[in-house]
């Protein structure tokens, strides 16, 4: 079976390349086809794909192409539908939510989208950037967001089978393109060792990933500030968020910049939580990998965060609680729920066993179960 993979871009390491190399580890040989490869910004992770065959368009050879990522967008459309994929049997799109990647040709190909979300700027949902404070630029991005909302819904129709990386987000693909998916939740590693039941040996809190608007740091970083306890951040900012490290000059929270996966497992496995407050996330992977070390997470009620964690108040009988959530984006609200779940005594060995339902293993099995139920089974 000829497979060839799409990626909307690779400039940074986060939930949607996780997805990526799990499906690249599926399909070693299948090239990946991608609008721009950006080794130098990936960090700590850069080897990670260093070996692949890694096809790019010529986007690639654009001078300054790394402050251009998101204007791109524009003219994406146009470069996906430049790749024809007829020579192949299988062609597995990995819709991260930046571009319209399903506008190839794909001719005879069975085309399955792993969609991360529809893009979040064209529906209304919270992003990184606030372009709308800008008049120019709301005047621009209305107008141009409402053709590439026609190029997206187009696009979709190229598609022969959706999976969504959660419900929620298979809500999303129902309500914006009308149609079914399937939800397999992405991978998560779940065989590192868990953190101690010692509440002594966990004396500090943690935050961190993808830091950029949504995801609302600030608001962290002030609650902690009041409450005087101790937290880590790990990450590096989205381009144009702010440098959370002159927001706050607290002794109590400490910046640690961009870790590798081991450090990070490392921060997450001796925290004595995790706090998440991303706004509308569509699935959340660092809270299930937080989960998947024994670490419980407080979160805001918001999206696919819902499906990951068990709140006391919603445990149903025999459940163990993983988390718990606040219900308003708010410093008093994150306040009490950390405080509340301070007088919790957590299972450690309980929410790490929760989390192997988001194992990669599992992913792998289930993404290899439906290609292979599905490949020659094109709609048109």
């Amino acid at each position: 079976m000829r497979v060839a993979i799409v990626h909307d871009y690779i400039k940074e390491y986060g939930g949607a390349e996780r997805v990526l190399e799990a499906l690249h580890e599926l399909y070693p040989d299948a090239p990946v086809f991608t609008t721009v490869y950006l080794p130098k910004f990936l960090g700590p992770h850069r080897e990670r794909f260093k070996s692949w065959k890694i096809k790019t368009s010529w986007f690639q050879y654009v001078p300054f192409k790394g402050k251009l990522i998101s204007p791109l967008r524009i003219i994406a459309p146009l470069i996906f539908n430049s790749w024809n994929f007829s020579r192949y049997d299988v062609v597995i799109v990995s819709q991260t939510g930046a571009y319209t990647p399903n506008l190839i040709k794909k001719g005879k190909a069975v085309q399955i989208c792993y969609t991360h979300t529809p893009p979040r700027y064209l529906y209304g949902y919270a992003t990184a950037r606030e372009w709308k404070k800008n008049v120019l630029m709301n005047v621009f991005g209305t107008i141009s967001n409402h053709i590439l909302r026609m190029v997206d819904y187009k696009a979709s129709e190229n598609v022969d089978y959706f999976i969504a990386n959660s419900n929620n987000v298979a809500q999303r693909i129902q309500k914006f393109y009308r149609r079914n998916s399937t939800v397999i939740y992405p991978p998560v590693d779940t065989s590192n060792d868990t953190g101690s039941d010692n509440k002594n040996q966990n004396k500090y809190y943690l935050a961190g990933g993808r830091i950029a608007r949504p995801k609302n740091m600030e608001l962290i970083i002030k609650t902690f500030e009041q409450l005087k306890l101790p937290l880590k951040v790990f990450g590096r900012p989205f381009p144009g968020t702010h440098n959370l490290e002159l927001i706050t000059h607290n002794s109590n929270i400490e910046f640690v910049g961009e870790v590798s996966e081991e450090e990070k497992y490392e921060l997450m496995k001796n925290a004595k939580a995790y706090i998440f407050a991303s706004e509308d996330e569509d699935f959340g992977i660092t809270p299930v990998e937080a989960q998947a070390l024994g670490t419980p997470v407080i979160a805001y009620r918001s999206g696919g965060v819902l499906e990951s964690i068990i709140d006391p108040s919603t445990a149903r009988s025999g459940q163990a609680a993983t988390g718990i959530f606040f219900d308003k984006l708010t410093v008093s609200s994150l306040k009490n729920a950390i405080l509340r779940a301070g007088s919790i005594r957590f299972d450690r060995s309980q929410i790490a066993k929760h989390a192997t339902r988001f194992s990669k293993e599992r992913f792998k099995r289930e993404i290899k179960e439906f290609v292979n139920k599905r490949a020659g089974t094109s709609r048109s």
